[in-house]
């Protein structure tokens, strides 16, 4: 069993998008605890793989597959998780990219990087109106509200969502990202966390929730 959970995290370390849905499926079968085959395998080398690009050693490119081969697996095995038993996590995030923005492709990327670091994940998707970040932040009751911008243009409508949200509760924290983004607008607009990549949102939400 050790060595379905090992063979997991090397897909993803790998990029082996084709054949680790095979291997989740290969995992169950063995009698592998689908929990242990997410935190222990995919999670780790999610992991591993940010650490990598982090230190430059690997490109966006890589980091993409990595994340596709996570999903990949993911969706074998999350429906296999027994009801009632849940990953350990270290706290609620909404995500989403923001009303008349359509990039996904860095938030798509932060979020498995959350959900790989035991963060729950809410996926809101793209083009999200404000008021749909309010609304869910609420419904779910949100540590983290995470928002992304891929155009200068866009980036307004993070302060359409934090003042308001500020207003109703200083307890849901905020943090935004995007190309356009800097740490400068993000004080300016009151975001409590910026990151410039999806390796550091992750340290970025570890420090929020402390």
């Amino acid at each position: 069993m050790a060595d379905a959970v090992a063979r997991l995290k090397e897909a993803v370390m790998n990029y082996e998008m084709e054949t680790i849905a095979d291997l989740a499926k290969q995992s169950l079968k063995d009698g592998v605890d689908p929990l242990v085959a997410i935190e222990k395998g995919l999670a780790e080398g999610i992991k591993t793989v940010g650490e990598r690009f982090g230190r430059g050693e690997i490109f966006l490119p890589e980091l993409v597959m990595a994340a596709e081969a996570m999903k990949a697996a993911l969706a074998v095995l999350e429906p296999a998780v027994p009801k009632g038993k849940h990953r350990s996590t270290a706290g609620k995030v909404l995500i989403g990219t923001v009303q008349d923005d359509i990039h996904e492709i860095g938030k798509n990327l932060v979020a498995t990087m959350l959900s790989s670091n035991g963060f729950e994940v809410v996926d809101l998707g793209v083009n999200v109106p404000s008021s749909d970040f309010l609304k869910k932040a609420d419904e779910h009751k949100a540590h983290i509200v995470a928002m992304s911008a891929l155009m200068t243009t866009t980036m307004p409508r993070m302060a359409e969502v934090i003042t308001p949200l500020k207003k109703k509760s200083k307890a849901v924290k905020v943090m935004i990202g995007g190309a356009p983004v800097t740490d400068t607008y993000a004080k300016e607009i009151g975001a409590d966390g910026y990151s410039g990549d999806a390796s550091s949102a992750v340290e970025v939400a570890k420090r929020l929730v402390r």
